[in-house]
């Protein structure tokens, strides 16, 4: 095992990392930028170091700079966390050329998944079925049509080179295709650096899930069971649980069982080791492969919870390259979790609500956890993702857990931003989620201010 560890990342998940990191006798880094200065991961780690000013790209996303971090520390490992440099091969391979561990998946197993439209072949190879669309990317928008009148309308363009939704446009006939397919290519230029653009059947009302995998570098690979994320804005998670409660009662246990082999198939196709996600679409019985994170997932902790894996410890394990000792049959589901991501944004138009946070108060009650970036007087600014909080909820059933979702909820204070506590209210309150009634247009359809 190493000795230290740098955390290339901000917020919760650089707290989180820290917490286990130096719960496992590690020294941490902490790498900032001057408008993360005062947040608490900054202090909670064994030393810090200023990378930049607050654009991501000049600090949070310029790996010189925290290879340079690196070596001045002396840090023999970097976790990447999630989001910034988390996914980027590139950044991988500059590790290894540092002689630096990087916490994650080989860059080999990272540059196959990163292409959409080559993955869906590469898993398609291996027998997980994928959802219907083109093989590759289209070259112009005439192709598009041609090929959405194999596949059938409504159709979903897709951005090849990313993932998170961005450029994602639904189009029910040709005309709309054709707009929807320039405005996807531009979108992926923008974030991307490339406008390669794929079609995939578009499925109106389909739920969310994803397995949780987790490998090492001696050939060993596990799941740790499933997770719905199916309640989304924009194609970005809100709630996300653990286990699905499409699955509640053992009902449709043999679809399950086929996902979880599925998925297995699919990081074995990768050439995948560490933690990871492979996530599905689930629609009318049947389920879909979508794309695999090459990552720790925001929602990770719903499967710790549930399963007792520390999925963070597990990370710097396998990074360190000591070989997984679960076995696959000792992977068993305890009660049920359920994470609510709290975004500092206005709770109805969504745009985001920076600012000074004047109060800020955790919910003392049982099974409810809170993982936070930000505390009282700290300032949510406008140069990151608003994600704030993770309120997480455990209860010995989902119904259980739904009630003290509730409670928390009721009982979390953040005062000085606005925030979207209120959309999570109406969520646990209404009947249909606890009844288990999920598909990815949740909110659109309940759960309205």
């Amino acid at each position: 095992m190493f000795s230290k560890l740098l955390i290339a990342n901000r917020g919760e998940i650089a707290r989180r990392i820290n917490a286990v990191a130096r719960g496992m006798g590690l020294a941490t880094v902490a790498v900032y930028s001057d408008a993360d200065q005062k947040l608490p991961f900054v202090r909670e780690a064994s030393e810090s170091v200023r990378i930049g000013p607050p654009p991501a790209k000049e600090s949070y996303l310029n790996a010189a700079a925290i290879l340079e971090a690196a070596k001045r520390t002396g840090a023999e490992a970097i976790h990447p966390g999630y989001g910034f440099l988390s996914e980027s091969a590139e950044f991988a391979r500059a590790c290894a050329e540092a002689g630096l561990r990087f916490v994650g998946p080989p860059p080999e197993a990272m540059a196959r998944m990163k292409d959409k439209s080559q993955a869906r072949r590469l898993v398609q190879a291996a027998g997980v079925p994928v959802v219907p669309g083109s093989a590759d990317v289209l070259p112009d928008a005439a192709a598009a049509v041609a090929e959405a009148e194999r596949v059938g309308y409504p159709i979903l363009c897709k951005a090849a080179g990313g993932g998170g939704g961005i450029g994602m446009a639904v189009a029910k006939d040709a005309a709309e295709l054709e707009k929807a397919f320039r405005q996807c290519a531009d979108r992926a230029r923008a974030a991307f650096g490339r406008e390669g653009v794929y079609l995939e059947r578009y499925f109106p009302a389909p739920r969310h899930i994803e397995v949780q995998v987790l490998g090492d570098h001696h050939g060993r690979l596990i799941h740790c069971l499933e997770r719905e994320c199916s309640i989304q804005r924009r194609h970005q998670k809100v709630v996300e649980e653990a286990g699905s409660p499409l699955f509640l009662g053992g009902a449709h246990e043999q679809t399950r069982q086929r996902m979880f082999q599925a998925a297995l198939a699919a990081a074995r196709a990768f050439g995948y080791a560490n933690a990871g996600t492979v996530e599905f679409l689930y629609s009318d019985g049947e389920f879909y492969f979508i794309e695999m994170n090459a990552r720790l997932q925001v929602e990770h902790p719903v499967t710790e919870l549930t399963t007792g894996v520390d999925l963070v410890g597990w990370q710097l394990r396998v990074a360190a390259g000591e070989p997984i000792s679960i076995r696959q049959e000792d992977v068993r589901r305890t009660g049920a979790a359920i994470e609510h991501r709290i975004y500092a944004e206005d709770p109805v138009k969504f745009f985001p609500s920076p600012g000074t946070i004047t109060a800020f108060r955790a919910p003392s009650l049982e099974g409810v956890r809170l993982d936070a970036g930000y505390e009282e007087g700290s300032a949510v600014t406008p140069y990151y993702d608003p994600l704030v909080a993770k309120l997480i909820v455990f209860g010995a059933s989902r119904d259980q857990a739904i009630d003290r979702s509730r409670a928390a909820l009721e009982k979390l204070v953040i005062e000085g931003i606005k925030t979207n506590i209120p959309l999570h209210r109406r969520v646990v309150s209404d009947p249909a989620f606890r009844a288990g009634l999920l598909n990815t247009h949740f909110l659109e359809e309940h759960a309205r201010a």
